[in-house]
């Protein structure tokens, strides 16, 4: 119970600093780089699966990933860019805070119930997935919508 209840807080806090670096990163020009860097850093969290606690079955693996990409939809949506001094920028969006910490509630939710029939190892393994495929989905459609913005952007720069 105890480690339930800690991974609880600590999925909170981290809900609570995406939502501050999401906001801060409208400040400055996105980039390829910031895009893609998130997913990478935290595919290093797939080395828990060394250990046989964490492991799921294939089922559980695809059930995780395909709600995860099913919730990055949300997040899909609230992702929108636009140009400014002729550089992209994402846009603030008032619902992604909102978004993101309904999405938190329903997966501490999920894992509550989850939690109560298979065990915290598998349980963790099971959300990291999930969380995994949401980011991976999110920012891949991120990515191809900065492809698309910045290849218009330099077509019309050679126009004009």
């Amino acid at each position: 119970m105890f480690w339930l209840f800690a991974s609880t807080i600590v999925a909170a806090f981290m809900a609570s600093l995406m939502i501050l670096i999401r906001l801060r990163a409208a400040r400055r020009p996105a980039s390829v780089k910031k895009i893609i860097l998130p997913p990478l850093f935290m595919s290093t969290g797939a080395f828990m699966f060394i250990f046989p606690v964490f492991r799921v079955g294939w089922l559980q693996v695809v059930e995780a990933i395909s709600v995860g990409a099913l919730f990055s939809i949300f997040l899909i949506i609230t992702s929108k860019f636009e140009i400014r001094d002729g550089n992209i920028y994402l846009k603030q969006s008032k619902a992604f805070a909102f978004i993101l910490i309904g999405l938190l509630v329903v997966r501490l939710t999920l894992k509550l119930m989850v939690g109560q029939t298979i065990s915290f190892g598998e349980t963790s393994g099971m959300f990291f997935l999930l969380a995994f495929g949401m980011i991976v989905t999110w920012r891949a459609a991120m990515l191809y919508r900065f492809l698309q913005l910045e290849k218009s952007l330099t077509k019309n720069e050679i126009v004009y």
